[in-house]
């Protein structure tokens, strides 16, 4: 297990004061801790909201989703062409199939805190949802047998055609594509 190799390199590493075993336990298992990063991700609360919900303080829950989020994102690839972007040639091929099929884009908006600045707010604030959004947008295999590429973290108010035309760059010039009235 990732995690296990983990904590087996901090020990080994670490300069200890106290012996083993020693210091505070900690109060969250490891299936609550990926619990509480999957959540943080899903629903994105305060972490002070987050540390309330799985009882601990919120530094405990910034730290928890923080670690987690990295052997997450080591293990499980965002996407297909993620996943194949190591070599070169892999890469290739699966461009070169994927034109044989229509790929099918949409892009959803999640709800984030407010910006405490106020460039920050204008600059994430979408008018659509009236709130402040960071946006994403998703490209699949028709019948959503797969995700083909993934992109995050875009403020809200940024159009999706937008985006589009950036991750279109990725792809194969003969790729068909596919999606609502926001990429047409």
């Amino acid at each position: 297990m990732y995690h296990q190799k983990l904590e087996n390199l901090k020990k080994s590493t670490k300069v200890r004061v106290n012996a083993p075993g020693g210091g505070r336990p900690q109060k969250l298992l490891v299936e609550e801790q990926i619990l509480l990063c999957l959540f943080y991700l899903r629903q994105m609360p305060s972490f002070e909201v987050l540390g309330i919900q799985f009882g601990v303080s919120k530094t405990e829950a910034n730290d928890t989703f923080h670690y987690w989020r990295k052997i997450i994102r080591d293990i499980l690839p965002a996407s297909l062409l993620e996943e194949v972007s190591k070599k070169d040639s892999d890469s290739e091929i699966v461009k070169e199939i994927l034109t044989n099929f229509q790929l099918l884009v949409d892009s959803a908006e999640q709800p984030i805190n407010r910006p405490s600045e106020q460039e920050c707010q204008k600059k994430y604030y979408s008018g659509k949802k009236k709130q402040h959004t960071k946006k994403s947008q998703f490209i699949g295999l028709p019948e959503a047998t797969d995700i083909v590429d993934v992109e995050i973290g875009f403020p809200g108010p940024t159009a999706d055609i937008n985006i589009f035309r950036n991750q279109q760059n990725k792809f194969h010039k003969k790729q068909g594509f596919g999606g609502d009235k926001g990429y047409q």
